[in-house]
């Protein structure tokens, strides 16, 4: 064989083997070192059993978007940064080619814990016409942190839900709920309106006991004044150019807190939605659309006997989780796969800003999204120094503002949440996943509208795993070092 001939097979067999082995890109992060850059290939076959077979004819959910809540203390630690690192930080969140992309905003009606202190839109008794409503206080706070978002982002969109109705509305004419000698002045008295007196208290759900009573006064009245509330505050955000497109009722109607609350009974839930909300928003807000949300509980007769009433599927179109919910979110999903599925609020850890919460936010994105839902909300996007709210709760951010130096740290969650929501966007498949489980190794396959699979994975032990899944006819092989993320995408 001719030398030029042998050089021919040569270069065609070098061709063949290269086209065969994908070149994949992996980022990994751990405390050490975010967002470490490298590569590796794809493979023909291995020797070992793949812990995902992923199946592309099949799929979860198709993903829609990532946000996060807009609060008082987060504009007011926003503000403390030089005027090129509020603008760092807000380009980094919200730009569409920014680090994490969010594309949706969740904006608090009337305070929430994260406010200054309480406040609501309309603070006067018997106004059941709303004459002396306003959002007067919003247009000096969250309208100029949603509007600087909304610049750099123009397709953002928003929802909005109260933790507290104006306290005239209430039973106990208050904010909070509960009572606490150190941050309000509720008579702890006040709480015999939530049990009335009972004791069964089970340990296994939250909350262990159930309210007996609706905070919102059960009178029509009050519940139309309410619904017509929920509407003249949307409008007027939307003639402030905020595209509000969702609302939902109440912020954990199963917290029973010191900070704005307010508690529900299954009855009154379906009562104020299905008779005055659904209708009032369907009514005024066309294309508004009602979310049964956010549910906060893992009893799940009670959100059974919400939804179990067949007129709730024509009053809202999707349902909305948070903390305790996520754990009833599977068999909740199995039995109405018909509802849109959300995640409202990422929980808030308690002020450590450490890589073991970093572990437990990426954990519950994984516990989510595999378990079908369509969109994200990350709760504290920034806050300063501890992060202590007015009620005197420390809680984690994705970037922390020292107030003294005036510096940013982006902490172990903003890269917890990068590593999904850099690289899963809207129209992204989640085709599989796994939870953590005992051996500690949660995982997420997706296919990109482009066609590309993206595997987040991640090891939350402290020794380096080897890690292999199929994708198709190839496979991934892999040893992750111990407690990183790691982004693969696969080109």
């Amino acid at each position: 064989m001719k030398l030029s001939r042998l050089l021919t097979v040569f270069s065609m067999a070098v061709y063949v083997a290269s086209s065969s082995a994908q070149t994949v890109n992996w980022i990994q992060s751990t405390e050490k070192e975010v967002w470490k850059q490298s590569q590796t290939k794809l493979t023909s076959k291995v020797e070992t059993k793949p812990l995902l077979v992923v199946d592309e004819s099949n799929h979860i959910v198709t993903f829609k978007k990532w946000g996060t809540c807009f609060n008082e203390l987060g504009w007011d630690a926003l503000n403390i940064l030089p005027i090129e690192k509020q603008n760092k930080f807000l380009s980094n969140v919200f730009a569409p080619d920014g680090e994490l992309k969010f594309s949706m905003g969740r904006i608090p009606m009337n305070a929430n814990d994260y406010a200054r202190d309480w406040y609501s839109c309309d603070e006067v008794p018997g106004d059941f016409k709303l004459h002396y409503f306003n959002i007067d206080r919003d247009k000096k706070t969250l309208i100029p942190y949603v509007k600087r978002a909304l610049k750099l982002n123009p397709n953002m969109t928003f929802w909005v839900s109260p933790w507290s109705p104006p306290s005239w509305l209430k039973i106990n004419n208050y904010y909070a709920v509960n009572s606490s000698a150190k941050v309000n002045k509720l008579p702890a008295e006040a709480a015999i309106a939530l049990y009335e007196g009972k004791d069964n208290k089970d340990k296994k759900y939250y909350p262990r006991q159930v309210t007996e009573n609706d905070y919102v006064i059960q009178d029509p009245r009050y519940l139309q004044c309410y619904a017509d509330y929920f509407c003249k505050f949307v409008s007027m955000y939307q003639e402030m150019g905020i595209p509000v497109n969702r609302v939902m009722f109440q912020n954990e109607p199963w917290a029973y807190s010191i900070y704005p609350a307010c508690a529900w009974t299954p009855e009154g839930i379906i009562r104020f939605n299905v008779e005055y909300l659904s209708p009032t928003v369907k009514a005024k807000l066309p294309g508004v659309q009602v979310y049964l949300g956010t549910l906060n509980t893992n009893r799940l007769d009670c959100v059974e006997k919400v939804l179990s009433d067949p007129r709730m599927k024509d009053a809202v179109e999707g349902i909305g989780f948070q903390w305790w919910g996520g754990g009833i979110l599977p068999q909740i999903r199995a039995k109405y796969p018909n509802y849109k599925y959300m995640q409202t609020e990422s929980e808030c850890g308690s002020g450590t800003f450490d890589w073991k919460a970093a572990e437990h936010t990426y954990n519950l994105i994984n516990h989510y999204l595999g378990n079908g839902c369509e969109e994200y909300t990350i709760w504290n996007a920034i806050l300063c120094d501890k992060g202590t709210s007015a009620w005197g709760w420390n809680q984690n951010a994705l970037v922390r503002v020292d107030s003294k130096t005036s510096e940013a740290t982006y902490t172990p969650e903003h890269y917890a949440v990068k590593h999904f929501s850099n690289v899963i966007g809207e129209g992204t498949r989640i085709l599989s996943y796994r939870e953590k489980g005992e051996d500690g190794l949660p995982i997420m396959v997706c296919k990109n509208v482009d066609g590309k699979f993206v595997v987040v994975a991640a090891n939350f032990n402290d020794t380096e795993k080897q890690v292999t899944l199929q994708l198709g006819a190839k496979y991934l092989n892999v040893t992750l070092q111990g407690h990183s993320f790691n982004t693969f995408c696969i080109r």
